[in-house]
């Protein structure tokens, strides 16, 4: 782990299911052109989804399954590859050492059954121990269980947990506080006035960024927009994976005077 944290001593970008999600810059998602394009514009991370098919090959796509409703846990590696979906290993072969990988860890019906060194996550284990070795890494998941399956097979790998659109910060600061993570990574909707929590049910962004670090715990927002994301920084979160990352990376270098409002404009020293 890096002597300054997981994400450094400044604000890490990462690279959202490559360039983001969708199409991006003529980018697939979770393809390897996609991780690739976000490399080349210069993040050090990139979020990459992690699936199993029925013949236990890991696979990088964010769905369950295809469009016609074939599950990749019903099909085989080659069939999911014939479907146009990466196998994880393609992409870590590919990727710079050095580059850092946050493993969003999909667990799927079909895990439920299975002993737990079989799960989607505990096949990953392996790859995680494997990647430690010449990369920053990090497993993330919605899935608590999985965050505990991580820390039995890959010892020593730091753990986030992912929480859904606009879930409510207090609850997941404090569950993730006590589950022994070391990232809490929260949807930017969650770090700001929504559905659930109106502004009067809201803590102040700085509030929740100190209560995090406070726990020894650092603070990931994912999907904020350009705007939203210069609060973040200046709030002191330690990583932002976002979307559309060209767009967001012209957006966060330019020369803005002052920001607008108040809010600082970010330089490259701003972020890693």
């Amino acid at each position: 782990m890096n002597a300054n944290g997981i994400f450094g001593s400044r604000a890490a970008l990462v690279g959202h299911r490559g360039c983001g999600k969708g199409v991006v810059g003529g980018y697939r998602e979770n393809s390897l052109d996609s991780f690739l394009g976000a490399v080349e514009l210069g993040l050090q991370w990139v979020e990459v989804d992690v699936r199993r098919t029925r013949d236990d090959v890991l696979v990088v796509t964010h769905d369950a399954g295809r469009d016609d409703g074939a599950f990749w846990a019903d099909l085989s590696g080659d069939e999911a590859c014939a479907s146009g979906v990466l196998r994880l290993d393609t992409l870590l072969e590919a990727l710079p050492e050095g580059v850092g990988v946050d493993f969003d860890v999909k667990s799927s019906l079909e895990d439920a059954p299975r002993d737990r060194a079989l799960t989607t996550m505990g096949l990953l284990g392996p790859v995680v121990r494997r990647e430690a070795r010449r990369r920053p890494v990090l497993v993330t998941s919605f899935d608590a269980a999985a965050l505990g399956i991580a820390r039995e097979l890959a010892p020593g790998a730091p753990r986030g947990l992912l929480t859904w659109v606009e879930f409510p910060v207090g609850h997941a600061v404090a569950f993730a506080a006590h589950l022994d993570v070391e990232v809490l990574a929260l949807h930017g909707g969650s770090l700001k006035p929504n559905r659930v929590e109106p502004s009067h049910l809201q803590r102040p962004l700085e509030r929740i960024v100190e209560t995090v670090h406070a726990t020894g715990m650092e603070l990931m927002a994912w999907c904020p927009g350009t705007r939203f994301a210069r609060q973040l920084i200046a709030a002191g979160v330690d990583a932002l994976c976002v979307n559309n990352v060209p767009k967001i990376v012209d957006e966060l270098f330019a020369v803005q005077g002052t920001g607008g409002r108040g809010i600082p404009p970010v330089t490259r020293r701003d972020l890693v």
